[in-house]
Parts: structure tokens; C-alpha cells; sequence
């Protein structure tokens, strides 16, 4: 199977997230359930079934997280070839008077507004192995549009 790559800092948000949800979340959720439970019917205690709802999020998520990491690898630092668009670099292109610049991340790390585009994206897709100079046809849904690599950046 091949796994997807994802940033350092990327795995650590996911991580993160899995700590709260374990170390935080849950016991707390798991306390509060506790004591609605033991205010005896439980088919009228709104408290107790939201709280069993609550638990139910966080256990589909800690499924999720965990299956997620399982199939991410770890990418910290350019690749060998940095002279080319690869996963992790941050490209600047042209076309025309247009400019734009974003970071290459993998699916877990998407974040349009920061500059954060998907390794899976038609764009990036259209992009990889292009070097400075290099132009990239890209079909969009209104027509193709050729971008040319002004800078590839790493870090």
C-alpha cells in the first residue's frame, strides 16, 4: 500500500488532536456521563444522552485519527531532487500577469487561505517534476491555463 505523505508538522496536528481526544476529552465526557447516569432514568436525562452521543463523536474520531496515521508517512525536508516541484515545496508561478504562491501539503493538511494546496490537486498535479522556468498546462473549468514555475523554496 502507499501511504501518503504528510508533513512533520502535519503528523504532529494529528497526533495532537489524538492526545486531546484520549487524554482530555473522552475522560472528561466519560466523567459527566457518569454522574447523569447516576441520577437514575436515563431515557429523560438530557445530559446523559448527549453525553453518550458525545462519546460516540469522539470514538468514531480516535477510529478515524488513528486509521489516518496508519496510512501517512512522514516527510521532513526536501527531497533529493530539490531543484524540482515535489511534496513540501513552496512554488511560485506565473501566468501572465497573474502571480500566485502556495505550499505543496498532503490531504490532511489542506488550507487554501494559507497557501496550502494538495499534493492531489490538478494543479500540483500538472506541476510535479517541473523545474524554474518550466510551464505546466492546466485544465480547468474554464479552459486550460498554462502556469510557469518562478520558484521552488523548501522549509
Amino acid at each position: 500500500m502507499n501511504k501518503t505523505p504528510i508533513s512533520k508538522e502535519g503528523w504532529q496536528a494529528l497526533q495532537d488532536e489524538l492526545t486531546q481526544l484520549l487524554e482530555v476529552e473522552r475522560p472528561r465526557v466519560v466523567a459527566e456521563v457518569e454522574a447523569a447516569a447516576a441520577q437514575g432514568d436515563h431515557s429523560e436525562n438530557a445530559e446523559y444522552i448527549f453525553g453518550k452521543k458525545r462519546l460516540r463523536e469522539i470514538d468514531r474520531r480516535w477510529k478515524f485519527l488513528s486509521g489516518r496515521m496508519a496510512k501517512v508517512a512522514v516527510v521532513d525536508g526536501p527531497p533529493p531532487d530539490a531543484g524540482a516541484v515535489r511534496f513540501g515545496a513552496t512554488v511560485s508561478l506565473a501566468s501572465g500577469p497573474r502571480t500566485m504562491k502556495f505550499t505543496i501539503v498532503g490531504e490532511d493538511e489542506i488550507d487554501p487561505a494559507s497557501g496550502r494546496i494538495s499534493l492531489k490537486s490538478p494543479l500540483v498535479q500538472a506541476l510535479i517534476g517541473k523545474r524554474v522556468g518550466e510551464t505546466a498546462t492546466v485544465a480547468t473549468p474554464r479552459g486550460t491555463v498554462e502556469w510557469t514555475v518562478q520558484e521552488i523554496g523548501w522549509g
